[in-house]
């Protein structure tokens, strides 16, 4: 709330000395009126659609059922349209509709009949989810959804399923799972039918999804957009593939500049935030031409998207901070080219895929394609299926401080990316830490607590010249050239069986970096790294530690609103003699001959750890935390 605070205070005071104007919307407002303070429009779109560079749309406490799709941006970071909360107050934009008069057909079903215009030029009980690399599982899904308080209920593909509910027991939300519903359409009506499971849908609150986003604007290059301070929740959006227009709860459409902070997100059908591709350059374009390859598609979008301008100059360089993001039921950030040079920080992201429906490749809590320059800092995700997905032409990215458990697939996830990239200061402590299908990454000082996975590949991805998008070459996936220094490597249970993507088509799975062994063609650059029980050093590692009957008895802690670490810490781990970690140190990657650097082309140093303490920069102790004393430790992480 500071943040907000502080925000709001600093655009006031822009407002009153540039002549700056700004606009009020208030539920009691009209759209009629002026727009000023004591005549307030009514809706927020009424505001977009006349403020210019350099206004601000200040909307006060209530409920807004609408779509803002922006008509226009700023022109610089200096003069952007910044959209707000007002200060000390909670604003709900919904894309659902609250709906009453259910008639009670038997049992725990009810039933309405509305007519297919109420949805306006959007029915998403018309639209099914669909695109590249989408799973159905044996059902049509549709965009629309159904809640019962907040509460996201599971679509059925037949009235008999409703009348014979079967829950779905190993769900993540046993309360959600045994709610359901049902739809059919016709060229007049839509018909929802649901199975509150005891509830009487007229006295609870019942809404339905009716929107295709929150705030999306219709066209592309809709620069320098604030979004500030809301609760956004329940659109009907759909699958966002790499190759396709991916509209989001939130969407920057294929713009520049935009800035999405301390808001609170949930219930998306598909993904929260989208940073992500346009139309134009394809939209599932494998789905519509499947007999070719679908990695060669998407290189052929990528060309596509190089010749209509995607540069530092027109494209990315957003800015996500300080959101909450839950229930969402693929991701809760993406984005395909549209996320370059961009920074992702601060942002709790949790519950994202637990209705498990669908399936797909585009799960996670930030699942990017083209992260080039991206620095990804500080974020709090757990109870995901993957958490941090980089899935090709990671480039010049920065990975730093965040905390990861609890996700069932794996922690992080670097996908056919030539590099160079920096994985530094994090904490992973899911079943399995880190899924590495790439060349050309950098491991450093994190604390690593599940497994590790390799693969080799036949695929070939694009590089570009560094810090730009000035494509190089495309060239095959060769599995090495990775870096691993000053990392701890801690296991909480190596006895752990229950583990379900155990199997020979994604390849070997331990909580050592002997994973590596038999599957590199680049050499590897491995030392001072810690290694307690169940774990041991790679081959020929220089400088390591290696304690096979030490526990570092690791605990995640949930206390009065904080997340707090508790891990002990032998007395050897401060005897090493660890390298300083810098640009000059690590060299330059492989295939793309780029150095580890800022996004700036600066050096990089790793002289702070995760907190953001000063490191020894003598003997730098490994693993997230400069401690000074051995023992059980407890830091607050979050």
């Amino acid at each position: 709330m500071a943040k907000i605070i502080t925000a709001i205070l600093f655009i006031t005071v822009i407002c009153g000395c540039s002549g700056i104007k700004e606009h009020h919307v208030s539920i009691d407002g009209n759209d009629s009126n002026n727009g000023s303070e004591s005549k307030p429009f009514k809706t927020i779109m009424a505001a977009a659609r006349v403020a210019q560079p350099g206004d601000v749309i200040t909307v006060y406490e209530g409920t807004y059922r609408e779509l803002i799709a922006p008509p226009r941006g700023g022109i610089s970071d200096e003069k952007r349209i910044t959209y707000r909360a007002a200060e000390g107050e909670t604003v709900i934009i919904k894309g659902s509709e609250e709906i009453k008069d259910w008639i009670h057909v038997e049992n725990d079903v009810w039933k309405v009949v509305l007519p297919n215009h109420f949805f306006g030029n959007y029915n998403p009980y018309q639209d099914s989810i669909w695109g590249d690399w989408f799973a159905p599982n044996g059902q049509k899904h549709h965009t629309g959804d159904v809640y019962l308080n907040g509460l996201s209920m599971y679509e059925m593909d037949s009235l008999h399923k409703l009348i014979h509910p079967n829950p779905y027991k190993s769900r993540r939300d046993p309360q959600g799972s045994t709610l359901f519903w049902f739809c059919e359409s016709n060229d007049e009506n839509t018909s929802i039918y649901a199975n509150f499971n005891g509830a009487d849908p007229n006295h609870e609150l019942v809404e339905i999804n009716a929107r295709k986003a929150c705030f999306y604007p219709d066209s592309n290059y809709i620069n320098y957009i604030t979004i500030q301070g809301f609760h956004m929740t329940q659109a009907a959006t759909n699958w966002a593939a790499p190759t396709a227009e991916q509209v989001g709860l939130i969407g920057t459409n294929w713009s520049k500049g935009w800035i999405i902070e301390n808001n609170t997100i949930s219930n998306s059908r598909c993904v929260a935030i989208t940073l992500g591709k346009d139309r134009a350059t394809g939209h599932n374009v494998w789905t519509l031409n499947p007999e070719k390859d679908g990695a060669w598609l998407y290189v052929d979008v990528i060309n596509k998207a190089l010749k209509r301008g995607w540069n530092k100059d027109t494209i990315g360089s957003h800015m996500v901070r300080n959101n909450v993001i839950f229930d969402c039921e693929v991701a809760g950030i993406c984005g395909s080219l549209g996320a370059i040079f961009s920074t992702i920080e601060g942002n709790h992201i949790y519950n994202i895929f637990n209705k498990r429906q669908f399936d797909g490749a585009e799960k996670g809590g930030i699942k990017l394609h083209a992260a080039i320059d991206v620095l990804i800092k500080n974020n709090h995700i757990h109870n995901t299926y993957e958490g941090i997905w980089l899935d090709w032409m990671a480039q010049g990215t920065r990975i730093t401080g965040n905390l990861l458990y609890n996700n069932d697939k794996e922690d992080f996830f670097t996908e056919v990316d030539h590099g160079p990239y920096l994985v530094d200061n994090n904490i992973f402590l899911s079943p399995v830490a880190i899924w590495d299908w790439s060349s050309g990454g950098t491991f450093v000082h994190n604390l690593i607590g599940g497994r590790l996975n390799c693969l080799p590949q036949g695929r070939e991805t694009p590089y570009f010249k560094a810090h730009s998008t000035e494509l190089v070459d495309v060239k095959k996936i060769k599995l090495g050239d990775t870096r691993y220094y000053n990392n701890i490597f801690a296991p909480k249970d190596t006895n752990d069986t229950d583990y379900l993507f155990v199997h020979e088509h994604w390849g070997s799975l331990d909580y050592s970096l002997n994973v590596y062994e038999n599957n590199i063609e680049l050499p590897m650059f491995i030392e001072s790294n810690v290694y307690y029980q169940g774990t041991r050093p790679y081959q020929d590692e220089k400088n390591s530690l290696y304690l096979n009957e030490f526990n570092a008895t690791i605990e995640v802690i949930k206390q009065n609103g904080e997340t707090i670490l508790s891990v002990k810490y032998p007395q050897e781990i401060l005897n090493m003699n660890n390298p300083l970690i810098t640009t000059e140190f690590l060299g330059k990657a492989i295939i793309t001959g780029c150095y580890f650097e800022n996004p700036d082309g600066t050096p990089i140093t790793i002289d702070t750890d995760y907190l953001g303490n000063k490191r020894n920069v003598n003997n730098p102790v490994p693993g997230p935390f400069e401690i000074d004393a051995s023992g059980l430790v407890k830091i607050k992480i979050w």
